[in-house]
């Protein structure tokens, strides 16, 4: 991409009034960037949906001046930038209609035929949230998924470090510039979160923290990922919010349960009780619901070893494949007489142990 087309870009970003959503909606009628600031006010204003206030300030020469400062930001400092109709921008984020029309990132992201999960949570995250956060993420471990956050305290941070622990790509979503980290605390988790993933935004070198940024980086969590995860939540918060957002954009929401008095747990249990959210008990459950599959790479690591040890319930359902061929989750269930959600739990690990794999159409067979 052209510096021009960018510099173009980042000018109408500067445009008070004009969002992500109607500045691609120019563009698409237009034709570019840069024929849209050429172009007459009249002539923009028939277009359904451009009207005048969105247009007024177009052609301030201020703006140009911001996006060259920006431009030469970007430049100076090797910043990354994914613009929403080039091919590597993230593909889940371009069918969001509000999402970025140009992303800044840092570090080493790759999202190319990538599992996304965000999760997220208070900031308050308590001795079970942080255990629940770290063993979701050691189970998931071998189907290779990329954990994005917003790199706040609480539930953020827990699930970004444990995704390092575990030599999972990660990516901090900011509210603020790349020229900055906040909270300053976790500048100490930037390098190794950068080596292997790194931080998106759309807020520029300007742009300072605010808590008004969150709306916008909550989006961005959201949009990102298949699915987004709430662990832990006051009955109000961001975690909410982009619980609401990933809703509007039809994207999976899993919450966590907790006691029915516990201050934080109010919010994902409301989630779970208004049917926003599915019941999040275990790594078992998600894998179920998304349908996901160990990762290719991961695959030698799970082959079927000889004189592996069955127990209990895997015996059970072992037999019963072997038996029967391969079968749906809820028959597996209801044929060995084991909870549903016990036996999601158990096919995981009999998958992980390489005696069992997962078919298309959410159907299990024995290897």
């Amino acid at each position: 991409m052209t510096n021009e087309k960018l510099l173009a870009i980042l000018t109408l970003k500067k445009v008070a009034n004009l969002g992500d959503s109607s500045i691609k909606k120019l563009i698409r009628e237009v034709g570019s960037a840069e024929e849209v600031l050429a172009e007459k006010k009249n002539n923009l204003l028939k277009i359904d949906g451009i009207g005048a206030v969105k247009v007024k300030d177009l052609h301030n020469p201020e703006h140009r001046k911001a996006a060259e400062n920006e431009l030469r930001f970007i430049e100076e400092n090797t910043i990354n930038h994914w613009v929403y109709d080039q091919v590597d921008y993230p593909e889940k984020l371009k069918h969001c209609i509000d999402g970025p029309v140009v992303l800044f990132s840092s570090g080493n992201i790759d999202l190319q035929h990538k599992k996304i999960l965000s999760i997220v949570g208070t900031r308050k995250v308590t001795r079970y949230g942080v255990q629940f956060c770290e063993e979701l993420i050691e189970t998931l471990a071998p189907i290779n998924p990329v954990i994005v956050s917003g790199f706040a305290y609480g539930v953020d941070i827990t699930a970004q470090r444990a995704a390092v622990k575990h030599n999972l790509q990660t990516i901090g979503c900011l509210a603020h510039g790349l020229n900055q980290i906040y909270p300053k605390t976790h500048k100490k988790y930037v390098a190794e979160i950068e080596e292997n993933g790194g931080f998106f935004t759309d807020f520029w070198s300007t742009d300072t923290f605010d808590r008004k940024n969150f709306l916008g980086r909550n989006r961005i969590i959201a949009g990102l990922s298949e699915a987004t995860v709430v662990i832990e939540s006051a009955d109000k918060g961001g975690s909410l919010v982009t619980a609401d957002i990933a809703n509007s954009y039809n994207r999976d929401v899993f919450a966590v349960p907790g006691r029915a008095h516990d201050p934080l747990s109010k919010g994902c249990n409301m989630l779970i009780k208004t049917q926003r959210a599915h019941m999040l008990t275990s790594a078992a459950d998600l894998i179920y619901m998304l349908n996901w599959e160990l990762d290719e790479k991961q695959q030698p690591s799970v082959q079927k070893q000889l004189f592996v040890e069955l127990e209990g319930d895997e015996k059970k359902i072992y037999n019963f494949l072997n038996d029967n061929g391969k079968e749906v989750l809820d028959i597996i269930a209801l044929q060995c007489q084991i909870p549903t959600f016990k036996a999601a739990s158990t096919l995981l690990t009999m998958e992980l142990k390489g005696v069992i794999k997962p078919l298309p159409g959410k159907l299990f067979e024995v290897v």
